[in-house]
């Protein structure tokens, strides 16, 4: 009798889980591949190229201008067109600059890290809708993404990248 009861828990709970894994429905995409097929990241890209261009530019002029200044510094000093004083005066006045430039180094970085943000967050939330639609469309239970390295078998029956594009109208 106790070997019966024990065949036929173990036989239920085989059931059930059969039933379970059913039940789920997995997919996966390649979200690498995906984002590089948006016209609008590569439109993004090219934005911030631009924004990250135009600081540089910038930051070569204040470099270029503090060079100079350094260098007429030096030139005067060299000539004794200048008092000892106004040397230190001037030089004060150049390290302050080098500060300056310093700063805008580091902001410069905190806005391109910024309009990186601002430009690419409406797309990486317009996919994580294109994916929750499909998702809740077609009974997936779990989408993986294969470009993370994660998935460590996939049917190709499962990849979900076709009907993310075509959510997206790519």
């Amino acid at each position: 009798m106790k070997n019966l009861i024990k065949i036929l828990s173990v036989a239920s709970m085989v059931f059930f889980v059969a039933i379970s894994a059913q039940a789920q429905k997995f997919g996966y995409l390649n979200s690498q591949a995906l984002v590089t097929s948006i016209p609008e990241v590569k439109e993004a890209e090219a934005n911030l190229e631009t924004f990250q261009q135009q600081l540089e530019k910038q930051g070569q002029d204040m470099l270029a201008k503090l060079q100079t200044k350094y260098q007429d510094l030096e030139r005067k000093q060299a000539q004794g067109e200048i008092s000892p004083k106004q040397l230190e005066v001037e030089g004060e006045g150049l390290k302050m600059e080098e500060q300056k430039l310093l700063e805008f180094q580091q902001s410069s970085q905190q806005k391109i890290m910024e309009k990186s943000e601002s430009l690419l967050k409406p797309i990486r939330d317009k996919i994580q809708s294109a994916i929750d639609e499909v998702a809740a469309e077609n009974s997936f239970t779990y989408i993986f993404d294969s470009s993370t390295g994660f998935v460590l078998y996939a049917d190709n029956s499962t990849d979900v990248s076709e009907l993310v594009r075509a959510k997206l109208g790519i």
